[in-house]
């Protein structure tokens, strides 16, 4: 008797799956990036940031729950592959901290109108930490999924 070996990447649903979450990970974070480039004072120049943050918090909310949805449905689809994955971890940190620095530093600052240079460092942190989950998603595919250090 053979046991065959089923790779959820080539599964039907997993690729959709994928473009989903891709999706939902570009409207959340670009229109948290339109924020943050605004508070870098680089373009969008005629409204303020927190105007902008109104505009946009609909379309995040949007994203998040996309982006979050899909997320969970590709983790079933081979739970210890990722939760073995450096990638995938780093990945999920980036995102709690992104998200909880999110909806309350960056929330607070971009309401109240701060200093330039408050909110330049802000718009950075947010930039640097939405950066860290998209690239802890595309090196899930690269790392061996083990936690043991000989392997990777």
């Amino acid at each position: 008797m053979l046991i065959q070996f089923v790779n959820p990447l080539n599964s039907s649903p997993f690729p959709i799956l994928e473009c989903i979450h891709i999706v939902g990970f570009a409207l959340s974070i670009g229109t948290i990036a339109i924020v943050d480039f605004r508070l870098l004072d680089i373009g969008m120049r005629r409204q303020t940031p927190a105007q902008l943050a109104k505009d946009t918090a609909v379309w995040t909310l949007v994203g998040l729950g996309i982006m979050l949805l899909s997320g969970m449905a590709l983790y079933s689809s081979d739970p210890d592959m990722y939760y073995l994955n450096y990638a995938f971890l780093g990945k999920m940190l980036f995102l709690i901290l992104a998200i909880t620095f999110n909806y309350t530093i960056h929330r607070k600052v971009v309401a109240s109108g701060a200093s330039p240079g408050k909110t330049r460092v802000v718009a950075w942190i947010s930039i640097l930490l939405w950066m860290g989950v998209v690239f802890g998603g595309i090196f899930i595919g690269f790392l061996n999924p083990t936690l043991d250090l000989k392997k990777v």
